[in-house]
């Protein structure tokens, strides 16, 4: 009886340190990435649409399965008024009219997909390529820091007067609800709109806390995949995939948490130097500023950003190659647990920031697995980072640096099919006892 015993506590100990070891980056005692996700869309063939979707929603509203949908130029679900979307229903978005979908403040949208049975928005092209339609912009009553109400006004071609109303957001409640993102793909969106200006994949605008993102893909968007303005939302397992823009962008104030994600760059699909895999910002301009509002804060958790580059010293001598991260002047990022792998450098901190031990604390980078890049966290415009190496490499942030390849570094990442992107170290799958971060 005593040797069992003591096998048994040897066996809880060995194990208890296995999984000690393996909770950076994404994590799931299953690979969550299955069934929902599609890392080659240009593969697959949604049919023809059956049904067009256009003009104002100020009625409750459902979108079938049973119908493939076009979605025609500017949509806007309005009047306090909910759109449910049933699992496995496709939406194709215009390309001639930039086709794209806005939930008004005080709307809702129920997009409540499953593993099994995502709900897709796609292009309608029969080639398609990034930024073939408009995107999703989801819209709430949580506050923001820009003065005076916020718009999105400038997205939209040829909007009519009628709608300009709907196109704000902000507002003074932090767990507003805009409804539930779930299992939700969203392909080859982020079309051009101006000059300078460019829909994102899916955009949250004042978005509170008691709305529900999670399982959500963007992939091959044209401009930014996920970007957030101001609100409280806390976004889980997300999944950005060769976007030309930035993979998560936070800004305006919000207060957010980003947890269990995922964000793969390509260099030949980046569209320049701005692109990253998050970045993190108070304002755009300082003039649009209010002072006396939140400045933005995240929180994120158990993330893993790479790039898939198959000659990462070549594509950095060719500038494809640039940061993870940015964070900006007034802002606050707590990160921990995550991957960065394969950068140029891993993360950047704006050259606003004043290198003191108030600023440096509220930019926190503990228990993070930095691996093959070139340069772990800089100042920008400034290549002596001593201070920063020796700040972030204390023994008491626990970070570990590493150098080798994707493949050696992620569990299945070149199978396209079924990849996972889950940790590997000594051949031990990624995971964590953490519930929090689990699929419901």
């Amino acid at each position: 009886m005593k040797n069992f015993t003591l096998i048994v506590l040897l066996f809880l100990l060995t194990l208890g340190n296995a999984f000690s070891q393996q909770e950076k980056g994404i994590v799931g005692n299953k690979n969550w990435l299955n069934n929902w996700t599609e890392f080659k869309p240009i593969q697959k063939d949604y049919g023809e649409p059956t049904e067009i979707l256009s003009g104002t929603i100020t009625e409750h509203r459902t979108l079938h399965k049973s119908e493939v949908y076009l979605l025609m130029g500017s949509v806007f679900v309005t009047n306090e008024a909910t759109l449910t979307i049933e699992p496995g229903t496709t939406i194709l978005g215009d390309y001639k009219t930039k086709g794209s979908l806005t939930v008004a403040n005080g709307a809702k949208i129920i997009a409540e997909g499953y593993q099994t049975d995502p709900i897709i928005f796609t292009s309608n092209r029969s080639v398609k390529r990034a930024g073939d339609w408009g995107g999703i912009i989801i819209l709430g009553n949580a506050p923001v820091n820009r003065f005076g109400s916020g718009s999105v006004a400038s997205y939209y071609p040829n909007l009519n007067a009628a709608d300009y109303r709907h196109t704000n957001y902000g507002g003074d409640n932090p767990i507003h609800s805009s409804g539930i993102f779930k299992y939700v793909r969203i392909e080859y969106a982020g079309k051009r709109v101006s000059q300078e200006g460019y829909f994102n994949g899916l955009l949250l605008a004042g978005v509170g806390s008691d709305t529900e993102i999670r399982n959500v893909m963007v992939s091959n968007s044209g401009e930014d995949a996920f970007e957030v303005w101001g609100g409280n939302v806390s976004l889980f397992s997300l999944v950005s995939h060769r976007a030309k823009g930035t993979d998560f962008k936070f800004n305006y104030g919000t207060n957010s948490k980003l947890s269990n994600s995922l964000a793969i760059r390509s260099p030949y699909a980046s569209n320049g130097e701005r692109s990253r895999c998050l970045e993190v910002l108070s304002y755009d301009k300082k003039e649009e500023f209010d002072f006396t509002k939140s400045k933005t804060s995240l929180e994120a958790r158990n993330l893993t950003f790479l790039n898939d580059s198959e000659d990462l010293a070549s594509d950095i001598k060719m500038n494809l190659v640039h940061e993870a991260i940015f964070v900006g002047e007034s802002s606050k990022l707590n990160m921990f647990k995550s991957v960065i792998s394969g950068f140029n450098p891993a993360v950047i901190l704006d050259d606003d920031i004043q290198l003191n031990q108030e600023n440096l604390h509220r930019i926190s980078l503990k228990e993070m697995y930095f691996n093959n890049c070139k340069g772990n966290i800089f100042v920008e415009n400034n290549s002596n980072n001593d201070d920063l190496e020796n700040w972030y490499g204390n023994n008491a942030f626990f970070n570990v640096y590493s150098k080798s390849k994707n493949s050696e570094t992620f569990i299945a990442a070149e199978d396209y099919k079924k990849p996972d992107f889950r940790l590997r170290i000594n051949k031990i799958i990624a995971t964590n006892i953490d519930r929090d971060l689990m699929d419901e």
